[in-house]
Formats: C-alpha cells, structure tokens, sequence
C-alpha cells in the first residue's frame, strides 16, 4: 500500500462501526483508503481534527429543496448548501416539486441542476401517482432515484394516492422500499372546519389529530405485510403511531423528525405560531416522550429534517392558509448533538440515526460508516463547543429557523464530502461537486 494520499484526517476521534477510537484518516480517489497511526505519511491536503469527534457524514433521507417550480422558498444551491453547513453529506429530495417529479424526464431534470448547484451527494423520490403506477418498477430503478414516495394525505403540492387500488398497485408494482406521508385524506377534509373555525395554528394538532396518522399508519402498515412490500412511514409524530408500527418492523421502517423531538404544544404555537405549522403537527408532551422511548427502544430507525422551507411572508399568513413546513436540514445535526449532550442518546445511536440507519433502510451503497472502501463522507464535530443558532447562520433561501435563539451543546466544525473538504468553521469552500448517491438494487 502507497502511504500517499489525496487527504489525511489526523488525530481526531474517529466513530467507526466499532466505536469511537483516536486515529488518522487517509483518503484517496474520494475514499477511504486507511484507518489508524498514519504516522508521517504524505497528503496533499491535511485537515487537523485534534479535539474533534469525526463521524459519518450525515444522510438527510427528507428534504424538499423546492427547485423546480418553487424556487423563491429555496432551491438546490441554497438547500444544499444548507446542508454541508450542518454537517450533511447526501440528501435525499422529495418529489413534490413544480412539476411533480413523476417521470424520467423530471428526475433527469433535477439531476442536471445538481450537478451544477449540489454541495453535497444527492438523489430524487419518485412521486407514486395514478398517472405512473405502470411505469414504477421501473422508475425506482433509474439511477439517482431514492426511491418511490406516496402522499397518502394531502400536503404541500398536489401528488395524493388516497384510492386503495391505487395504493395497492404501487405497492405490487417494484420492490424497492416505498417511503409514506401516512395522514387519512377523508378524516381530514371531515375535520377542516376545525382549523378554520380557530384561525390560529395552536388548532393545528387538534384538526389533523393523532387518529388522522393511526388510520393511515395502521392502512399502509397491513398493505406493506400483506403484499410483502417494505415501506417507510415518515415523521411519526405521536405515541399510538409508534406503539402500532412497532408491532410491524417486519415490512416497516420508521422515521421521526428533530422537529417533534425538541419542539412541544401548545407552546410552539403560541411562541412562533404558523412557524411552527407542520405536517403531520408537533404535539403535545406525551407525544414527544413517546418519541424519545421510540428511539431508546429502537422502533425509530432514521431521524430526517423534513426541511422543507417557505419565505416568511408566505408564513405569516393567516392561519390555515398558512402554508405548512419549516427549514431544518442546518439544525439538524446541531439539535441532536445538544440533545446528546443532555444524556437523551448515545453517540453510537446518533450515528446508526444518521447514516447506518439510512444506509441500511434504503440500501445505500458504499456511504453511511467510516470503513475502508467507503466514501470518505465525515462530519467532524465539536462535542464541547455552545453556540446559539440563529437566522444569520441559515443558509436555506428563506433565511430563518424555529430555533433561532436556542442555544446548543455540539457545534459542526468541518464537512467532507468524499475527500474534498466542503465547509469549515463556518464556511463553505470550492464549488459544487455533489454526485449521484449510488444504491445497491438487488
């Protein structure tokens, strides 16, 4: 073995599938190529991670990065580099986008903007409509796919599969795994009046209640074991949610969001009201205990931000017309370092989170764990270091966050995306080299 590489880590304490340990990093044709005392071997780039904790890059498996069609709320640049900022090395984008990401060409589409605006790796859901069923075995397999999405309530666009034989055929039509917007349309069109009627967003739990998600959940849950499917229900909000779907990790993957984690009503929404205006809603108490035991007890197989921003002049509208979502692909990362810090996780269960939780579900190829032959993907982190996040940090076009002035525990120092260093202390470096995330598809 050569001891030149194209870039050493040195002296961090780097988190491999074994644990945490202080070694060196080399890396070389953006992967890597070396773990442990690299002593004086050559680099033409060292980066001196010396009282940093280096873990795997971050994989977001939710963002909606809004181009095409939205792009005054955000775009790829900006999402992206959003990103990288907190630590994120891949993402993976959502496909209700302006026109819905429905076929090959708008897939195709998406991919040429990132490679010309992507800071970090990245790949496209495939929206699950009636107009596609026929075409989704094939779809899934195209590259830089993630795989297909299903809104099974309806959200921010226009992609709804709500009709069981509509469900059913994506369902029986590929087998990658299917992820799920898991909220009952007709229990919600039935409760509307209840938002209206209040015209403030402190309603918004209350019209889209926890039986909207349990129907929905329990629904595509009996679907998935029954035609042998996998899927992936997404941000799982409430305890009746993560006691039913724990009794289905046969077919079934679960995700939760840093935004049910740490933001609680009714005080959200008196505090930042239609800022905290999401779907499904940030619940009460009971609600985000019942998450943290999900997490503990394992039921909770990835975290995502759902980022998925809008301009502040959309979000001060007046409630329900109030459009629903928030940016957090920056926080990410921040929030849960701080939420470890508090003793509510373990390093070993932030990163198996983060990326060997995403790596495994998906079937990610070659990302998501410091181990030779990886992508060399690194968030390097400061465990120590308290600082609060504000608005002026956000990279995201809409430029602002629910927790600005919150302050944190854990501090992103450095992103690496395959061996080319992206962001450190704060700022984004080079250009743009994002690339297709790769799957394994057998």
């Amino acid at each position: 073995m050569t001891d030149s590489f194209d870039l050493v880590v040195r002296g961090g304490m780097v988190v491999t599938p074994s644990g945490p340990s202080e070694m060196d990093i080399g890396v070389r044709g953006g992967k890597i190529a070396a773990l442990g005392d690299l002593g004086a071997a050559k680099a033409a780039e060292v980066f001196n991670a010396s009282g940093l904790v280096v873990l795997p890059g971050v994989i977001d498996s939710q963002v909606h990065f809004r181009e095409p069609g939205l792009e005054h709320k955000e775009d790829i640049a900006h999402g992206s580099k959003a990103a990288v900022m907190g630590g994120v090395t891949a993402f993976f984008e959502m496909p209700n986008t302006s026109p819905s990401t429905i076929d090959e060409a708008a897939l195709n589409d998406k991919l040429a903007r990132s490679k010309e605006s992507a800071w970090c790796d990245h790949a496209y859901f495939i929206g699950g409509a009636e107009e596609n069923v026929d075409q989704l075995d094939k779809l899934e397999q195209l590259p830089g796919c993630a795989g297909v999405k299903i809104f099974m309530g309806s959200s921010t666009g226009s992609l709804l599969v709500e009709r069981e034989e509509i469900l059913r055929a994506i369902l029986r039509n590929g087998r990658r795994r299917i992820s799920i917007h898991a909220e009952d349309e007709d229990r919600l069109r039935e409760r509307q009046h209840i938002a209206k009627e209040a015209a403030h967003p402190r309603a918004h739990p209350i019209w889209r209640d926890v039986e909207t998600a349990v129907i929905a959940s329990r629904r595509i849950a009996e679907m998935s074991r029954e035609t042998g499917r996998p899927v992936h229900v997404l941000h799982v909000t409430s305890a009746e949610e993560m006691e039913l779907l724990a009794h289905y990790k046969d077919t079934v993957t679960v995700e939760t969001t840093l935004n049910h984690l740490t933001l609680a009503a009714p005080d959200c929404y008196e505090r930042l009201g239609t800022r905290a205006q999401m779907n499904p809603p940030v619940r009460d108490e009971r609600h985000q205990a019942a998450i943290w035991r999900a997490i503990v007890d394992g039921t909770v197989d990835v975290i995502g931000s759902d980022h998925a921003p809008h301009n502040l002049e959309e979000k001060q509208r007046e409630y329900p017309s109030s459009p629903s979502g928030m940016p957090g692909v920056q926080t990410l990362l921040p929030l849960l370092l701080d939420h470890m810090s508090q003793g509510r996780l373990t390093l070993a269960r932030l990163v198996d989170l983060t990326s060997a939780g995403p790596q495994r579900i998906f079937g990610i190829a070659g990302k998501g764990r410091i181990a030779m032959g990886y992508d060399a993907d690194f968030a390097l982190v400061d465990l120590g270091e308290q600082r609060e996040i504000t608005d002026d940090w956000i990279a995201s076009k809409c430029g602002w966050t629910p927790f600005a002035g919150k302050t944190v525990r854990g501090w992103p120092k450095g992103t690496i995306v395959r061996g080319t260093v992206v962001m450190r202390e704060d700022e984004v470096l080079g250009t743009p080299t994002g690339q297709p995330v790769r799957f394994r598809m057998g």
